[in-house]
């Protein structure tokens, strides 16, 4: 089927609706770190079969599991006892012309290149350990990627987006974009790349619940951590407000799990700034980092 079809959506606007929720990982969350990771996978598996064969082979490559590590988070520095794994797998035509093409070689080179270029205090080496479970495809899938004059499918596929982004779409959207960028991580380098930021909206008001850690390396107490909390949040809270167009109001909620009085287990304080170095374990069915922003 080679029609496009554009449709226009019944029932009202989604910003006419009461209820609206939103949600946006960030790069450092273990969701868009395998998404991303793969994707980097795909392009040089790709580059390497067009160098060999002159065309794209066949591969499938968009599943991961990043295995969390272990770590020690402490007043003014802790340390990683136990480096994440990232789990590799899926489909690639490991020969051409009989000759080896090495998979593995490829993918950890190119999940290295990923983690040096996106995440400022993970090591590739020191702190990520890796599995390639890329093996090859059929003998059918792949002999439909052999040159034949013509782009053919392997499979039934869906694509469907929708636009304009919502006012919410673009504030939560603006927000982890904010926190990432270097001009933030300028100002405030002891924040990490794991941003989560969830929008609701309940009318005309806008609440956002952020989440980012403080590298625990800047953190000497608690005192310190709740006031360079609120000096963050301030900072966004302008960020943002001057971006509203509907809305009425604006709310931001930072690392809502903190506790005053508890220590280093009332407060979100991390060694390398990603979730994934000792709580959060994903396996993710790898998609684009295009996909922006999600509706709940």
């Amino acid at each position: 089927m080679k029609t496009i079809h554009v449709q226009q959506s019944a029932g009202p606007e989604m910003e006419d609706l009461q209820i609206e929720i939103v949600e946006r990982k960030g790069i450092g969350h273990p969701d868009t770190m395998c998404d991303a990771i793969m994707e980097s996978v795909s392009l040089a598996l790709s580059k390497t079969y067009r160098e060999r064969a002159g065309t794209v082979l066949h591969h499938n490559c968009d599943q991961a599991m990043l295995v969390a590590g272990r770590a020690e988070v402490r007043w003014g520095g802790g340390e990683i006892l136990e480096p994440m794994r990232l789990i590799m797998g899926d489909r690639a035509t490991a020969a051409w012309d009989s000759q080896q093409i090495d998979i593995e070689a490829i993918a950890i080179d190119a999940a290295r290149s990923w983690i040096r270029g996106h995440l400022h205090h993970v090591d590739p080496d020191a702190h990520m350990s890796y599995q390639v479970e890329i093996k090859p495809g059929s003998a059918a899938l792949a002999g439909m990627y052999k040159p034949r004059g013509a782009a053919v499918a392997n499979d039934t596929s869906a694509v469907v987006g929708y636009a304009p982004l919502t006012e919410t779409e673009r504030l939560v959207l603006a927000a982890e974009r904010y926190l990432n960028s270097a001009g933030f991580k300028a100002r405030f380098p002891d924040t990490g790349e794991d941003v989560k930021v969830m929008g609701v909206r309940e009318a005309r008001t806008l609440h956002l619940t952020v989440a980012m850690p403080l590298l625990d390396r800047s953190v000497h107490n608690e005192q310190q951590y709740f006031q360079r909390k609120d000096e963050i949040r301030g900072v966004l809270h302008g960020h943002l407000l001057s971006r509203l167009e509907h809305l009425d109001e604006l709310t931001i909620t930072l690392n809502a799990p903190d506790r005053h009085n508890q220590g280093l287990a009332g407060i979100y304080a991390s060694v390398l700034g990603v979730s994934a170095e000792n709580a959060d374990s994903r396996s993710r069915n790898a998609r684009s980092l295009d996909r922006g922003v999600s509706r709940e």
